[in-house]
């Protein structure tokens, strides 16, 4: 059985500075979290209310045929629109009416802001609550902002769950402890995690965002937080005003990630260390084995993290730590330090950190560094591709389940095989 591995073993980087860049940024918008989000909510409907190209980034994000019904859609903007010669509320609820009539299976309804609808001020939490008092208790119309002007693309995901939290029921006061996990899970990895609580004797757990809008979990005081993203700060946020409680813990990323994790949410409702340990143990020992050989690939090889999604701590902790890499640079969007903590504690003494980012300065300290794999936007990929720089998509860490324990060989997976590609290149 593989020993409890205490989170603060030494205080790692808890206190190392961080240089804070503000310049030219390559990031996505928050309109692509709508493709993990729509597979996620089975009853949902994510209506973007902008131009041309914000259909065309979503299509293509997500890769529908042509002939697929898929739950999502953009209300365009044309130029009528953006010149302030058409009532743009009066059509939006044109289009709505339209959707609604031809999919009576929606339940919940987003409008999603994008760059162009904020910056002609169209209000949509005003369309939404007009539109939530016409159409509830059928479909519930909510709103949030998509838009990539001021944020990097996981945190459309915050903004919609974020939106959504008030909506959830209000837990009965007496009632028990009750765990609530956050942020989007794949289904296969929710299910694993809910056999790994059931085997630890949780009874009481929930998943938010649920998989229909009709079973919201409820929040109350006795709710226990756990945050399964590291990406959602609003969400937590809106949450501990329900009276919800965050249990402070590492990301589920790798073994040791996915353990200490399960760990913490044993002890906020608890358990013992010995009785999860004895309950995650089989499918620890499977992760550390299928990690073996990806460590003898990665042990060693320099990893530069440009910021990106927001993942970058807890994706270079565990490359660090359970394979072995070496860390030039982990430069992530925001770094929020409550959130982060045990992230931060579990870096190596040293690591160089960045929040923010200035590209061209960034790329600067990135060729002089020459590492062995750098993790960027598809934007910079392609261009350090052809000077001879190995790349990993940051995008593809998202969008691929890379939780839990029968993930950690995937996630380990996706940076050894483009080393892999390399070296058949270079043969």
């Amino acid at each position: 059985m593989s020993p409890v591995i205490p989170i603060h073993t030494d205080s790692g980087c808890s206190d190392a500075p961080v240089l804070r860049e503000r310049g030219q940024r390559e990031v996505f918008c928050g309109l692509t979290g709508i493709i993990w989000l729509h597979r996620k909510m089975q009853d949902a409907f994510f209506l973007v209310v902008g131009s041309r190209t914000c259909a065309h980034l979503v299509q293509s994000a997500a890769g529908v045929m042509i002939f697929a019904e898929p739950r999502f859609a953009t209300a365009i903007l044309d130029e009528r629109d953006l010149a302030g010669l058409a009532d743009a509320q009066d059509e939006l609820d044109r289009v709505v009416q339209r959707l609604l009539e031809r999919r009576p299976d929606i339940r919940l309804l987003f409008l999603v802001g994008s760059c162009p609808s904020e910056v002609i001020k169209l209000d949509l939490s005003r369309a939404a609550a007009r539109l939530n008092q016409r159409f509830n208790p059928q479909v519930r119309v909510l709103n949030y902002s998509g838009s990539g002007i001021e944020t990097t693309f996981t945190q459309g995901e915050d903004a919609c769950l974020a939106a959504l939290a008030p909506e959830l029921p209000a837990a009965p006061a007496p009632a028990e402890p009750e765990l609530l996990i956050v942020g989007t899970l794949a289904d296969v990895v929710e299910d694993q995690f809910s056999r790994l609580l059931t085997a630890m004797g949780v009874k009481r757990f929930a998943f938010f965002p649920s998989r229909r809008s009709t079973s919201l979990p409820a929040v109350g005081p006795n709710t226990r937080l756990l945050l399964a993203q590291p990406f959602l700060g609003d969400t937590a946020r809106a949450l501990e005003a329900r009276g919800a409680q965050r249990i402070p813990a590492p990301f589920p990323l790798g073994a040791e990630g996915s353990a200490a994790w399960l760990q913490a949410a044993g002890a906020a409702l608890g358990l013992t260390p010995d009785v999860v340990s004895r309950a995650i143990a089989p499918a620890r020992q499977r992760a550390e084995q299928a990690l073996a050989p990806h460590r003898a690939a990665l042990a060693g090889r320099r990893v530069f993290f440009f910021p990106d999604s927001q993942l970058e701590l807890p994706l270079a902790r565990f490359l660090a730590r359970e394979l072995g890499m070496e860390l030039v640079e982990v430069g992530t969007p925001y770094l929020h330090r409550q959130h982060l903590a045990e992230e931060l504690a579990w870096l190596p003494a040293g690591t160089a950190l960045a929040e923010g980012q200035d590209v061209e300065k960034q790329l600067d300290r990135c060729r002089a560094a020459r590492p062995d794999l750098v993790v960027c936007g598809l934007g910079l990929a392609n261009p350090l591709e052809a000077e001879g720089m190995t790349t990993k998509w940051s995008i593809e860490l998202v969008f691929t389940p890379i939780q839990g324990f029968e993930q950690a060989a995937d996630l380990a997976g996706l940076f050894t095989r483009p080393l892999h590609r390399r070296q058949l290149l270079a043969a």
